[in-house]
């Protein structure tokens, strides 16, 4: 759920509508083959939300380095989206029925995601433009010590301009994200 949120100040305030014309760093999330337009030096995004009146956070940083002959980028993204602080209260109740306050603990609940892409120019030339993408991308779930999972999954993305048109597809999860839990309570 949390890789449905969006990255970067444009492509939010464009309400995701970024497949076809993402051309920067945050095209590692929208579509992996608009990280192509990235080509004389790296660019870094970094950007921090808070939803739900600052309880949950979300965090995005993009990293793309175009490699030297111009027609490929690599690209590195990180997102976490967490709820912090959660007071845990399974320890409240002492054996003698008293509640003890020092008790108390709190945790967090964060999802994390790594995505390693790369993109590369398919065709050039004054009226057309074609490239493509892929992501691959790692997800680690944590629920404080009482629950941890680990996933991977896989992106792909193509970009075309013909003339004064462009066209962008993206498919996510082609493999479907798959998390594997452990639950230690």
């Amino acid at each position: 759920e949390f890789l449905n949120i969006g990255a970067g100040a444009r492509g939010l305030g464009m309400g995701g509508a970024q497949v076809a014309s993402v051309n920067d760093g945050t095209a590692g999330y929208w579509n992996p083959a608009g990280l192509v337009q990235v080509k004389d030096y790296p660019v870094l995004h970094v950007m921090h939300a808070e939803y739900f009146a600052g309880i949950g956070k979300y965090d995005y940083v993009s990293l793309a380095v175009p490699v030297s002959d111009k027609k490929r980028t690599l690209g590195f993204s990180f997102l976490r989206f967490a709820v912090d602080d959660i007071p845990n209260t399974l320890f409240l109740v002492e054996p003698d029925g008293s509640i003890n306050y020092n008790n108390i603990r709190s945790f967090s609940s964060a999802d994390y995601a790594f995505l390693f892409s790369y993109a590369q120019q398919l065709l050039q030339t004054e009226e057309k433009f074609i490239s493509f993408g892929a992501n691959a991308k790692v997800i680690h779930r944590s629920v404080g010590s009482f629950a941890k999972a680990w996933g991977f999954g896989i992106d792909a993305g193509i970009q075309m301009r013909f003339k004064k048109w462009k066209f962008g597809a993206s498919v996510r999860d082609l493999t479907t994200t798959f998390n594997a839990w452990n639950f230690n309570f």
